[in-house]
């Protein structure tokens, strides 16, 4: 596996340090993170208190995510507006009601469905005026306001270490489950120019890369 967010609740191994199956790989801190995305997106936009999650419906991950945010968007004063897409055909329709019920910026925790459309997502959320926040470095170089997770690319590369391991016999039983040791903030002053908003200096100091 590679890339999963939570391979213990999710069934798929027994610990990250003995997985005790077939299946070890990388984890990406998912759910922990969207805690983590939550709370940037505050400290980015210090007057939003009606922020948007989206999720696709079907990936077991979304009440992870959830769970996760609830406790730190309790200590920020946040209303979090759930919003679970089914399909593409429903992103447009869910950029109209985002704006109907006033959500003031949208975040996007990790997802495959979702990178899938990174840039019609993007592109709506820019014509809406909508800071949207992403879970790595290419929602932000496709448009998003910033975005924070892994370094990209990064768990598929330890992941085809793995795969050497293991075709030369290594057991996924006795090989622990890799996380993410580094992290990158990356923020897009093009994207936070064209929606009319300025970034604190304090979040603009601790950015990994900025894109202007």
């Amino acid at each position: 596996m590679a890339g999963v967010s939570d391979a213990v609740e999710l069934g798929f191994v027994a610990s990250l340090a003995r997985p005790g199956g077939n299946i070890t790989g990388t984890s990406i801190l998912a759910p922990e993170l969207s805690g983590k995305l939550l709370e940037l997106t505050k400290e980015a936009i210090p007057k939003a208190s009606r922020m948007a999650v989206l999720a696709y419906s079907s990936s077991p991950n979304w009440k992870l995510y959830f769970k996760q945010m609830e406790s730190p968007a309790r200590s920020l004063g946040v209303q979090l507006l759930a919003f679970q897409l089914g399909g593409p055909d429903e992103i447009d329709s869910v950029f109209g009601t985002l704006r109907s019920k006033r959500a003031e910026a949208v975040i996007i925790p990790a997802s495959g469905f979702l990178s899938l459309y990174r840039k019609r997502i993007t592109d709506l959320a820019a014509q809406s005026r909508l800071p949207a926040i992403g879970s790595n470095a290419p929602w932000a170089e496709e448009g998003c306001l910033l975005a924070y997770g892994p370094i990209s690319g990064e768990s598929s590369r330890r992941a085809a270490m793995y795969v050497d391991k293991i075709l030369k016999g290594a057991k996924p039983a006795d090989l622990p489950v890799e996380q993410p040791k580094k992290f990158e903030l990356v923020i897009n002053l093009k994207t936070a120019k064209q929606i009319g908003l300025t970034i604190p200096p304090n979040v603009l100091a601790r950015a990994d890369r900025i894109i202007k």
